[in-house]
Order: structure tokens, then sequence, then C-alpha cells
């Protein structure tokens, strides 16, 4: 493994080929088409071919075609290889000594009597803050307001939540009282929550390289079009927010059934991606 890590610590170590892996890492399970990740990037399409070849070469990035669209995906399995390449040797062969001085243990931890000692702190974030993540903050506390506490933020936030969306909740008996649209940086002062999860919920946001978030929160993308960008008929603008709302309702159903107390950092991860591929839901009432 050593050659093998020398060459992936070389391939990784060009700035921009790192920019790209880590685009994708954050779009991850998702696939990026070559264009986009071209927009987000701002690398000519010719300089980034190169890039993406030599990320496929290492193994850190496959390559599908969807009609006349070639599609790229981190492959997460060459990292973990690295990675425990790297670390090895860590805590002198302890590694259970590792996981629990990171915290890798489960989150959801317990009383004796199997009352979770804190309630879990959960962000939401996509480039607006004015339907997806609101729909999302809304919905979390609605379904698991006892585990869990629920914020959003937009990278670029809107002067407040879409009135189509607000009204859409309301419609549903979801509370909308307090909800309003935030900064990133509301949730980044040294006085701000800890996140022990934070989603994207936009492409858009997750192509942005956001700062790290202390404690080393779980994350996954859970993109969803933006409703508020849909045209035609009021009938079909409106089905668009419909559409967002009943995705995020299947989603954050399994992500409130998970057995978050009982499982480790790795599982969760596992299964917050998971989530992600589940597209049912759209036509929720």
């Amino acid at each position: 493994m050593e050659n093998d890590a020398a060459a992936l610590l070389s391939t990784l170590g060009h700035p921009q080929r790192l920019r790209v892996w880590r685009l994708l890492m954050r779009r991850y399970p998702q696939a990026v088409a070559a264009g986009e990740i071209a927009e987000a990037t701002g690398l000519k399409a010719s300089t980034l071919s190169v890039y993406l070849s030599a990320l496929r070469q290492a193994g850190l990035v496959g390559q599908q075609r969807q009609g006349t669209s070639l599609l790229y995906r981190a492959e997460t399995g060459t990292a973990d290889a690295l990675l425990g390449y790297l670390f090895s040797d860590c805590c002198r062969g302890r590694p259970a000594l590792c996981l629990d001085s990171a915290g890798q243990g489960p989150l959801g931890r317990t009383g004796a009597d199997g009352i979770p000692l804190r309630k879990l702190n959960v962000l939401f974030i996509c480039t607006g803050n004015s339907a997806r993540s609101i729909f999302a903050e809304a919905l979390l506390r609605e379904l698991a307001g006892q585990r869990f506490n629920a914020y959003s933020a937009g990278t670029r936030p809107a002067d407040a939540p879409n009135p189509v969306a607000l009204k859409l909740l309301q419609d549903k008996g979801i509370e909308t009282g307090g909800l309003r649209s935030k900064t990133l940086a509301e949730f980044q002062r040294p006085e701000s929550p800890q996140m022990d999860f934070v989603f994207t919920v936009c492409d858009q946001a997750a192509n942005e390289d956001c700062p790290a978030w202390d404690g080393q929160p779980i994350s996954a993308h859970w993109g969803i079009p933006d409703p508020a960008r849909a045209t035609g008929t009021d009938a079909e603008k409106a089905l668009a927010f419909q559409a967002a709302y009943g995705t995020l309702l299947n989603r954050l159903r399994a992500f409130a059934a998970l057995p978050v107390e009982s499982l480790d950092r790795i599982s969760l991860q596992n299964a917050v991606d998971e989530i992600s591929l589940d597209e049912t839901g759209a036509a929720e009432a």
C-alpha cells in the first residue's frame, strides 16, 4: 500500500485536482456532470478533463455515462483505504482509543434510564434558505423535536422565507413560528450550537467550499431542485413546492427513525448517504 498511498497523495497534492475531488465528496453519493463541475470550479473544460482523468487513474473518481453526458462520482473506498493506511499506527495500534478520543462512537448517548443525554443538533443548508432548508427545519421539529434541535441557513440567504413554502407548511399543519432566512455565519460563532449533523439540500450550496464545522459533524448531500425556480402555470409551480416538501418529508422520516443512540459514526454516515438515494415521496400529501 505504501506505493499506492504515495501515488494517491501525489494526485491530491495538486490544489485544483484536490478541489475537484472535494466537490465530488461533498456531492456524494450523487454523480455530477462534467459541465456542472466546470461551472462550480471555474475550470476550462479541457483542463478539467485532464484533472478528472488523473483522479480516475488514481481510483479516486469513477465515471459513468447517462445519455450523452458523462457523470463523475467520488470513489470513497479508495479514500477509506488511504486513510486506513495513514492511520494504521494511530494510538499505538489501538484504534478503539482513536475512535473514542475523536468522538467516533454513537452520537445520541443515553443515560442509565435509556433517555438521551442531550438533543442532537441538525443544520440544513441551501442557497437562499427560503424553501427547501426551511421545509427541512420545520419538518424535523415536527417529526422528532424531542430528539433533535433543527436549524437552517443559506450561503446567500433571501430576505425572508418564500411565502408559498410557508403557506404549504401551514396548510399541512406544520408550525412556522420563528422560521426566518439566516446566514451561515450565524452558526459559526463561538457561542453557536455545535452541530452533530449538517445536510446540504441544494446542489449549488454543496458545490461551494464551506468552512469546516467544529466537532466534525456527520454530513450528507440531499440535493433537491429549487421549487422557486419552477416555471409554468400556478398549478405547476405549486406542484414543485409539493414535490420538494414530499421528498424531504420522506427523507426526514427515515432519518428520524435511525437508531442514532446505538449506531457508530461510520454506520450513521452510510445511513444518511443511503437516504439521499431515495427519490420517493414527491407526491406526498
